[in-house]
């Protein structure tokens, strides 16, 4: 040991002056007991600088706690190689005649937990300290430049340190493990330890520490925050944990009962839903549901923001200023009639008005206001596009008929241009996207380019895919940012590698979406499955679902299926089963179906037909390693292709007719993956035509302009669920649309043949196979 902290002699304070400071660890200094012992707080003069004295808290093991030199040493390690604004600070130790004394910064406020109940900490200031205390965690999770990630394993609220100015701060490392940073998920195998009220189930029930473990426990304190009370309460040595009843009240939206007493009635609502929904998703009892401590960050913030928007005045919109700079109102036939004025007889009526959007600044700016009252605005081309190179100018009818304003003199195609752009009316403490609407020359959305850069910048980022919005126009977002007030300059450069039409830039308010959606998605599926359950329908009902010849398809089924009823019928076929479809030949298309090879039917909840070939029908087997997972449906998944690779499959004649069939790379990215990040770029050939399109394994980030902290990615689940992007499945895997087509008859084949050339390696890719299914 003394050859460890050799390195740390730095740290080291002499035992003398730690008595001194504590008056020999009297207990009118006492401060509070921990695990490792107790605390006192004490004030030390800095040695170089004897006028400068610091307050501090001093922490002296005491062994009949249970704790010893291993959690002594830990805390030294970790607290001086981790430093972060959200972390306890190591101030120095002692290490002298038996003593092992631990120096830290002095926490004015103390723990957590000793404010749940008190009617002075608003439920601003407990967001604004689960959101510190969050971070912190984020970072031990996530550290920069290191290779280790730390595991807390002791997450609670007496854990939790509060500065003079309420900051949190995450204490008391002594039990926390290191574990590779460089993988999605560090598994280490260790005793269980921790306070038992807060410990992940997952780790106790398998000895299997992970940083999801730490999330676990974080949700606990959390709803700690939420109800304003510990987790457990003893009565006369009778211990009670609350963690469950909370989880139930949540799930049956019954928070109003468990939610802290003086702190109801100024919540906002927006605020407290998006809080306990994070805070649910943490306590997931499956690992694998429960969030990064990244997006815990974004949670709150937003919960942070909602809370913000309730209390503070919003500042209101000057509609004396809107009614002298409105030029045009748009109705409903995209037409554009000239108003003198905007007339209003109350601030509903106007509000209306404007949600349907009108035109200021000469007809420059398109404003309107979203379904929450959010101000919005689209910048014309014509008041900030400024071209670099310009193609022939020869479809300005396009232009005219396309584009909501009527000035459209650098609404042109161009290759490479600039965009400066000024907003005026932006609500404040809103989150926006950027968005880029453009229309395409001569070329397909699906393969499209686009290189941006903003000034002040040196790397340039990369579109690929874009929306297409009801209007017929595209849109691709670029940034997002929460806006300070109502101005935003931003200047940003553009290489296209497509002729492009561009209408302007739009500032959209970024929906909130993510865990809540998720939430509620779940919640509606287990409603359905309830509601499936209690249902009693006769069996014409579920006869009318079954496709007509359910007969021949439980023939093919691989295994004997038992069922009494069409009802549980039904729900065998949409559940799904491995099927063995007979070889026959297609006198359409001279193909040949392979015999006996085992493919997934299923129905969709519309009734129609769906078909998942495992990826030794669809893949060329020497170009890939092949191996047995039991996720998988199918024997085998294919695995590290060893280059560019090509699906080339047909489907069995079962499919729906006259339905627009998708084809979904069903597929998982090992922990080691690398080089997914870009798109790739794949051709679909159909009928001697071949077409292009890209998609991604990865869903990519949008950049963040001032990212904080905490902000690491973009949250994919504010993207549409446009094609090319990957989606998360239910059954735990990962699937991408790469091409769709339309079948004309009972008996027609849908061929799939789809190239990969690609200049990278694929190194992690794991493939199940290719699912056919309507589209959405």
């Amino acid at each position: 040991m003394e050859s460890f902290l050799n390195e740390f002699q730095h740290l080291a304070i002499r035992l003398e002056e730690i008595k001194s400071a504590t008056n020999t660890f009297d207990d009118s200094k006492l401060i509070g007991k921990g695990g490792f012992g107790k605390v006192y707080e004490g004030v030390l003069s800095n040695s170089k600088e004897k006028e400068h004295i610091t307050k501090v808290a001093i922490k002296r093991l005491d062994r009949k706690y249970g704790q010893g030199d291993p959690e002594f040493l830990k805390e030294i390690l970790l607290l001086s190689r981790y430093t972060h604004e959200n972390l306890i600070s190591l101030m120095g130790f002692c290490d002298e005649d038996g003593e092992k004394i631990l120096v830290y910064e002095y926490a004015s406020h103390g723990s957590l937990d000793r404010y749940l109940s008190s009617t002075s900490l608003t439920w601003r200031q407990r967001l604004i300290i689960c959101i510190g205390a969050a971070t912190g965690l984020c970072y031990l999770h996530d550290p920069k430049e290191t290779q280790e990630r730390v595991l807390h394993r002791d997450i609670k609220s007496s854990n939790i340190l509060l500065d003079e100015n309420w900051n949190a701060k995450i204490s008391d490392m002594g039990l926390s493990k290191l574990g590779p940073a460089n993988q999605q998920h560090t598994f280490l195998i260790s005793n269980v330890a921790g306070t038992f009220w807060y410990v992940d189930p997952m780790y106790m029930e398998t000895s299997v520490v992970t940083k999801e473990s730490d999330v676990y426990s974080f949700g606990v304190v959390m709803f700690e925050v939420l109800c304003g009370k510990l987790c457990f309460e003893n009565t006369n040595g009778n211990f009670k944990s609350f963690v469950r009843m909370w989880k139930k009240s949540y799930k049956q939206k019954k928070l109003d009962k468990i939610v802290f007493e003086d702190m109801k009635e100024k919540m906002d609502p927006r605020s407290l839903e998006t809080y306990s929904s994070i805070a649910y998703q943490c306590l997931k009892k499956s690992r694998e549901k429960r969030p990064e401590m990244y997006r815990v960050v974004e949670e709150l913030n937003i919960a942070l923001r909602f809370q913000e928007n309730f209390e503070e005045a919003k500042p209101q919109m000057n509609y004396e200023e809107v009614r002298k700079s409105a030029q045009f109102k748009k109705t409903k036939e995209m037409c554009k009639t000239e108003v003198p004025s905007l007339a209003y007889r109350s601030e509903e009526e106007i509000k209306i008005l404007l949600s349907e959007g009108i035109f200021l600044n000469q007809g420059k700016t398109w404003f309107w206001l979203n379904k929450n009252g959010e101000h919005c605005e689209m910048i014309s081309a014509a008041e900030c596009f400024y071209p670099i190179t310009i193609a022939p100018q020869y479809i300005e009818f396009y232009a005219k008929e396309k584009s909501r304003f009527t000035e459209y003199m650098n609404t042109q195609i161009c290759l490479d241009f600039k965009i400066h752009v000024k907003t005026q009316y932006l609500s404040p403490h809103i989150t926006y996207a950027v968005n880029l609407v453009f229309c395409l020359y001569d070329s397909d959305s699906t393969n499209s380019h686009l290189e941006y850069t903003m000034a002040g910048e040196t790397e340039s980022s990369s579109l690929y895919l874009a929306d297409t919005r009801e209007d017929g126009w595209l849109t691709a977002e670029l940034y997002q940012f929460t806006s300070d007030n109502r101005y935003v300059d931003l200047e940003i450069t553009f290489k296209c590698w497509n002729k492009l039409l561009v209408e302007g830039i739009e500032f959209e308010p970024v929906e909130i979406v993510s865990q809540q959606i998720l939430e509620h998605q779940e919640l509606e599926d287990e409603r359905e499955v309830d509601m499936q359950e209690d249902m009693s329908h006769s069996d014409a009902y579920w006869k009318e679902k079954l496709p007509s010849d359910y007969e021949t398809i439980i023939k093919w089924s691989k295994d004997k299926l038992h069922w009494t009823t069409k009802k549980e019928l039904y729900s065998i076929l949409c559940k799904g089963f491995l099927i063995q479809i007979q070889g026959e030949e297609n006198s359409q298309t001279s193909t040949y179906i392979d015999i006996n090879k085992c493919q997934w039917f299923s129905l969709d909840k519309d009734g129609n037909k769906c078909i998942m070939l495992p990826a030794k029908v669809a893949l060329k087997r020497k170009k890939w390693s092949w191996r047995y997972l039991p996720e998988s449906r199918f024997e085998e998944v294919a695995f590290d292709p060893t280059w560019s690779f090509t699906i080339r499959c047909n489907t069995s004649n079962i499919l729906s007719s006259e339905t627009c069939y998708g084809a979904y790379l069903i597929y998982k990215l090992q922990e080691n993956h690398s080089g997914f990040e870009p798109p790739l770029k794949v051709w679909m050939t159909s009928q001697s035509l071949s077409t292009s399109r890209y998609i991604y394994l990865i869903s990519p980030q949008t950049l963040i302009i001032r990212r904080k902290a905490y902000e690491n990615t973009h949250n994919p689940l504010n993207r549409p669920k446009i094609k090319g992007l990957p989606q998360q499945r239910k059954d735990g895997w990962m699937e991408v649309q790469i091409d769709e087509q339309l079948t004309q008859t009972p008996s027609s084949f849908v061929k799939l043949s789809v190239n990969f050339p690609i200049d990278q390696s694929l190194k992690g890719l794991i493939v199940q196979g290719i699912q056919f299914r309507p589209c959405n």
